[in-house]
């Protein structure tokens, strides 16, 4: 009896372990691929197995709050992680604030991302087989560049202190995740602290508390992986240094990581660049924390959208649900096949869809109520100067992988397909913008073919057909931009327009590929002075002259263009700036006669996208003297050096 007993607790044991074995893998296998019939995906080459496919859905607990529900590809009412997790995703990124609400407990909105949102998030997660990355802002609210302001509960500690209760927070979060089941895979010490966290300002400060995370995190989840998080890939020697500076204090992490928004941060042979240097100089896994690319341009909840369309933007895909796919499937092989050590890409918030409301105050009430909007106007005691102003909704559900309803668009398919590819017919998906810029003295000729842009991102030439051309109102109107709307292939097609007047400057906004016409000196060993291909940061077209240095007291040089041919009279100069962190300045834009200053304008950098015109309005010239016009810049800088774009000169003749 006895014996038979053993054999029927072996045969129930071995039954338990089946049946668990069974619940888990079924867990794991919703990680998979949807098939598509219409989107286009070409095949990553050497994409592994466990490569990251994650997706940032911080705000899924506030919208579904307030009333959003999620389907899956059937239009099935469904847990928006397991469609996650059916499409290709595997890891989940989940911001965490210390406490994103006011007294009253009334929450600043952004998801209301605290670590109570984090658990539910993690344990819905987790029953996918998904991972999760836990992201610690070490702030009650969002943390940027620009934006790393201490916890209030941290406020007036020194650093010591400071470092201790990051520690005991950090250690504290990630028990209670631990506790829940959540499957942590990794730990982000910080989000996008370029020099900055939690108020503190100095590196050495910054190291304590990225240090204090990282501890508590292996003592917690000792084999989850620890991240730091930077941006602006662009700024090469930026990312270098905030590497160095890490190795230089010995910080225990294990993956460098960077934000990476087509729209702003440069290109992605670049990105590859910054993050193979610090995986080969420092022995570091790398990747991508966060990108996002959009689908369309319609505004979805009656607030504005980060991009609406216009031409400020770099814009290498169009704005459709297979140009979406497209810029995803590219990142990834960015960092699969060109980047060494990279591990994966996170897309960031690709749940975050309008709130439901049919109307803007309708919206509004749930952005207050349930913090699904970016910011609500709670958030204003903790961030007067941004949140305070501009609190509302998301300015990103046209970046999403949902449509307003809930429903999954077919881009989000795109990370189960990239394994194998998913060929289907070639066919155009959109209008690639054309950009003129025309003298209003020269005629006005608009394109008769334009590039249609094929699922592949390749690119075919079609005929098109503008609407409602007037060619005298572009001539009379003076300087303007227009945006001349038509139709090719049966799809919308936009002309943008520049009216301009007769510059006697070659390659006035540096967009031609011919740079000889200006000439440029640094009188100080400068880290960066260059032509840099950059629509945000652009007055006219994609490009301007861009400086950089991180070292006070070194940035000083100087650019300027020789005219010859040019017929006697009355001419003006002028010159646009933008920059910031200049500190003291002496700039001015100049006119040279035979080699002799005759004319100066004062020139300033203030901050990013405020442009400032040095103007000389009138100096005369005799045909046959030399004639230099350009530009001098000198700032002592403010902390770590300055910045500054030039763009736009012009060289014109002044009526009599």
């Amino acid at each position: 009896m006895v014996k038979v007993n053993k054999i029927l607790a072996t045969l129930v044991a071995f039954s338990l372990v089946l049946s668990l074995s069974a619940g888990c893998g079924k867990a794991k296998s919703e990680v998979g691929k949807m098939p598509s019939d219409t989107l286009y995906v070409e095949k990553v080459e050497n994409l592994p197995d466990d490569f990251i496919m994650g997706m940032d859905a911080s705000s899924v607990i506030s919208l579904e709050n307030g009333g959003v529900k999620y389907y899956d590809f059937d239009g099935n009412e469904q847990d928006v992680f397991k469609t996650l997790a059916q499409s290709g995703i595997n890891y989940i990124r989940v911001r965490v604030w210390n406490d994103p609400h006011d007294a009253d407990g009334n929450g600043y909105g952004g998801g209301n991302c605290d670590i109570d949102t984090a658990v539910e998030i993690g344990k819905r997660a987790t029953k996918y087989g998904l991972k999760l990355l836990v992201n610690f802002h070490y702030s009650d609210f969002w943390a940027d560049p620009s934006k790393q302001m201490c916890p209030k509960a941290w406020k007036g500690m020194e650093i010591e202190e400071k470092t201790k209760a990051c520690y005991e927070y950090t250690l504290e979060c990630l028990t209670k995740l631990k506790k829940a089941g959540v499957d942590v895979g990794m730990v982000q010490v910080g989000n996008e602290t370029n020099g900055a966290m939690a108020g503190e300002k100095i590196w050495m400060n910054i190291y304590y508390l990225m240090d204090a995370g990282s501890r508590a995190t292996r003592e917690v989840f000792p084999k989850a992986l620890v991240a730091v998080h930077f941006t602006n890939p662009e700024k090469v020697t930026n990312i270098a240094d905030y590497a160095k500076k890490l190795n230089y204090y010995n910080l225990d992490y294990d993956v460098f990581a960077s934000s990476y928004y087509p729209y702003w941060h440069g290109t992605l042979e670049n990105l590859s660049k910054v993050l193979t240097n610090v995986a080969e100089t420092y022995g570091k896994k790398v990747m991508v924390a966060e990108t996002s690319y959009a689908f369309t341009v319609v505004d979805s909840d009656h607030y504005g959208n980060t991009i609406s369309g216009d031409a400020s933007v770099t814009k290498n895909y169009p704005y459709t649900v297979q140009g979406q796919a497209n810029c995803v499937r590219d990142v990834v092989d960015t960092i699969v096949n060109k980047t060494t050590n990279g591990i994966g890409v996170f897309y960031w918030e690709g749940t975050w869809i309008s709130s439901g409301g049919s109307s803007y105050d309708e919206n509004k009430a749930l952005w207050e109520k349930y913090g699904s909007g970016w910011a609500s106007s709670y958030a204003k005691e903790y961030d007067p100067n941004d949140a305070g102003k501009y609190f509302g909704g998301c300015a990103v559900d046209n970046q999403a992988f949902f449509d307003p309803t809930g429903h999954p668009i077919e881009s989000l398919k795109v990370f189960g397909l990239m394994k194998d590819g998913n060929k289907v017919d070639l066919k155009a998906d959109a209008v690639e913008d054309t950009n003129l810029i025309i003298d209003l003295n020269g005629e006005i000729t608009l394109p008769t073919e334009v590039n249609a842009v094929m699922l592949d991102n390749s690119k075919s030439v079609i005929p098109v057909e503008w609407k409602n051309v007037d060619i005298d109102k572009m001539k009379s109107g003076g300087v303007a931009k227009y945006d001349i709307v038509g139709t090719a292939g049966g799809m919308d097609a936009h002309c943008y327009v520049s009216m301009v007047e007769f510059n006697f400057l070659k390659n006035y906004s540096f967009e031609d590929a011919d740079e000889a016409p200006w000439k440029a000196k640094a009188n100080k060993a400068m880290d960066e002075l260059k032509v840099e291909d950059k629509a945000t940061d652009s007055l006219t077209g994609t490009k301007h002259y861009h400086f950089w240095s991180g070292n006070p007291n070194t940035v000083d040089f100087d650019l300027w263009q020789e005219i010859s041919d040019l017929p006697s009279g009355t001419y003006r100069f002028a010159i646009s700036t933008m920059g910031g962190d200049c500190g003291t300045q002496n700039n001015y834009a100049y006119v040279k006669i035979n080699g002799e200053i005759v004319a100066k304008s004062e020139a300033i950098f203030t901050s990013y996208n405020e442009w400032h015109d040095s103007i000389i309005d009138s100096f005369s010239y005799n045909a046959g003297d030399t004639l230099e016009v350009g530009i001098h810049v000198e700032c002592a800088g403010e902390g770590n050096g300055a910045w500054g774009k030039i763009d736009d000169a012009l060289l014109n003749s002044v009526s009599k």
